[in-house]
């Protein structure tokens, strides 16, 4: 750490002391509270938020180890190391086994914040003469997150269901992919890709919504299905990760096989035919946001871990 940063921070712990220190990743930032914690003496946790607990997805080859092992120097210090699922959990296990203090606290959302429209329309107005059912997802462009499974899937309902559409809500590098394989679907004129948007602007798009969808086959756990079942809305998220400690199939929620086309336009086509099953699932996903994965829920669960930290 720079002798001047160093400097600085112990006369601002000197002024006001500081308890603990949060930080969330292990590379850069958890890193850095570790040695910081260590000059200061006091405790440091980490929040390990995806499933490339290591970087080692990120960065191949030997540097890909050197992290490893920087990641596994981190999760040994801390006085916790928070998951965001037990997929992730099990994640930091396969690197330092029982040397890490484990705890799984689970993302919360704002419940009034993503709140559920007043009755349960799946439908939305474009013109007084006719309606669309509107698909939505919310990810970063990128290939993990699914996107181009569910333009294929689209394609494949729109000769049964002509008035469904699909909104994408982010960024990335493959939006222009994506874009040239709607077209070659011929699906263009059903798939608007809305771009990044602020989260008032996504939280209305959650509730005009009829179905969220997003079939990532490599999540940690994603707030945005949590955000959907928030707002009453049917999630369809995939077996195998995070979600699927959340996600009941069929009660609260919609589990697909990850990338299984035949797997996501079954999923769509039957809640598509189904709007008491929409209506279900809308119900049971928010109240099991509001039983259990709230901001209130996750901070209680964080203070707990803090006081832990400091005995």
């Amino acid at each position: 750490m720079h002798a001047a940063l160093k400097s600085r921070l112990q006369q601002l712990h000197a002024q006001q002391p500081i308890s603990l220190i949060h930080a969330h990743a292990a590379l850069p930032c958890g890193q850095a509270a570790m040695m910081l914690a260590r000059d200061l003496g006091i405790p440091f946790v980490v929040t390990v938020h995806g499933l490339d607990a290591y970087s080692t997805r990120q960065v191949p080859g030997w540097f890909g180890r050197r992290c490893a092992e920087a990641c596994a120097d981190v999760y040994s210090a801390a006085g916790r190391v928070i998951c965001i699922s037990e997929q992730v959990a099990r994640r930091v296990r396969e690197g330092v086994g029982d040397a890490a203090r484990i705890s799984v606290v689970y993302n919360g959302v704002d419940s009034s914040f993503f709140s559920a429209a007043p009755g349960s329309p799946v439908t939305a107005k474009i013109s007084p003469a006719s309606e669309i059912v509107v698909i939505l997802s919310v990810g970063m462009l990128i290939p993990t997150k699914g996107h181009d499974l569910l333009l294929r899937s689209v394609a494949a309902i729109a000769p049964s269901h002509p008035q469904v559409q699909c909104r994408i809500i982010g960024t990335g590098p493959e939006r222009a992919r994506l874009q040239e394989l709607a077209r070659e679907l011929r699906i263009e004129e059903r798939v608007h890709f809305l771009g990044p948007r602020p989260r008032s602007e996504v939280a209305k798009a959650m509730r005009e919504c009829a179905l969220f969808a997003l079939p990532s086959w490599y999540e940690g756990l994603g707030c945005v299905y949590l955000e959907a079942m928030s707002a009453e809305r049917p999630a369809i998220g995939c077996s195998g990760q995070g979600i699927e400690e959340v996600i009941r199939h069929g009660e609260n929620g919609w589990l697909i096989e990850p990338q299984d086309l035949n797997s996501l336009t079954a999923a769509l086509q039957t809640l598509l035919s189904d709007q008491p099953l929409q209506e279900k699932l809308g119900r049971n996903g928010r109240q099991t946001v509001l039983q259990g994965y709230t901001l209130a829920h996750q901070a209680r669960r964080l203070l707990s871990i803090y006081e832990e930290c400091l005995v």
